[in-house]
């Protein structure tokens, strides 16, 4: 065997230095405890970026942890996808939100928080004049057809 045959080239410095700061899709999922498969969904959905190797490999920046953890807190509070999507596309150039862009973002999903738990509140106030009643009728019932909207539009089935 040749000397050359038998030898491995050595990837550049700046090769080096790239792949250092850059992460596989793998990396990235066992990082953040989140599946590969969310990761590509993610991506899908333009809440993440990757760059494309040679062999047409994902390579993300390490900085996309943080927004993967961004994104996962947000969804634990209960925000929708497109809502993160259009926060985080308020950040300039797609970057990684800084202490200061996640009091902001903080700050508007609050407002949304507040709405959405004053809606559970009146939820939790009609519940409680149905409880012992369980006739959820479909006339006057006010959770199951509140105000009785669905009344103006004839009669029959309306949610089916």
């Amino acid at each position: 065997m040749s000397a050359a045959a038998g030898s491995k080239t050595r990837p550049s410095k700046s090769a080096r230095d790239t792949c250092a700061r850059e992460l596989t899709v793998g990396a990235v999922a066992a990082r953040s405890g989140v599946a590969v498969s969310t990761i590509h969904f993610y991506e899908a959905q333009g809440l993440i970026r990757s760059a494309r190797t040679g062999g047409n490999q994902r390579r993300y920046p390490r900085q996309v942890l943080r927004r993967v953890a961004v994104i996962k807190v947000a969804q634990r509070i209960g925000i929708p996808l497109s809502i993160i999507r259009e926060a985080l596309a308020t950040l300039p150039n797609g970057r990684t939100p800084t202490a200061h862009d996640w009091n902001k973002l903080s700050n508007g999903w609050r407002v949304l928080l507040d709405e959405r738990i004053a809606k559970l509140v009146r939820l939790r106030g009609r519940l409680d004049e149905c409880i012992g009643c369980g006739c959820l009728s479909l006339k006057v019932c006010p959770l199951r057809n509140p105000d009785d909207v669905l009344g103006g539009d004839g009669p029959g089935p309306r949610l089916f």
